[in-house]
């Protein structure tokens, strides 16, 4: 046999074992391609059973929120009551009181205004009077 007839028969041989070797190649892409899909399939059945059970969940609980919210009877506004201030009449009567002896206890009990305010209104009174 010549050296060329050889080659060129190694050279088939090459090519044979390089077509079977693409060929078992492309069986197992295919095999592994399936495989993957197969498993992409039942994790996906899987989320979706479980996507399933948690909107029961959540309709569950919404209905229970609406039952709730239905059952609760809206607070009711209370109107609040307006508390008398200190108008000119009413400091007129305080520093009168005042003058008189009254005590800032006793003359936020009969006016019906805080004793803080009383003793307050006493103190301006006392600055405003002392700087004429």
């Amino acid at each position: 046999m010549t050296a060329p007839v050889l080659l060129l028969g190694f050279c088939a041989v090459l090519s044979v074992a390089a077509v079977g070797m693409s060929l078992f190649a492309v069986w197992r892409a295919q095999t592994l391609l399936a495989l993957a899909d197969r498993r992409a399939g039942a994790r996906i059945e899987e989320l979706q059973a479980t996507t399933a059970a948690l909107q029961k969940t959540v309709e569950g609980q919404a209905a229970q929120l609406e039952d709730v919210r239905q059952q609760q009877s809206p607070p009711e506004a209370v109107p609040a009551v307006p508390r008398a201030g200190l108008n000119l009449g009413k400091r007129s009567q305080v520093l009168r009181m005042h003058r008189n002896g009254d005590a800032p206890e006793r003359i936020a009990a009969a006016l019906d205004v805080p004793r803080q305010e009383i003793e307050l209104l006493i103190k301006v009174h006392r600055l405003v009077v002392g700087k004429l």
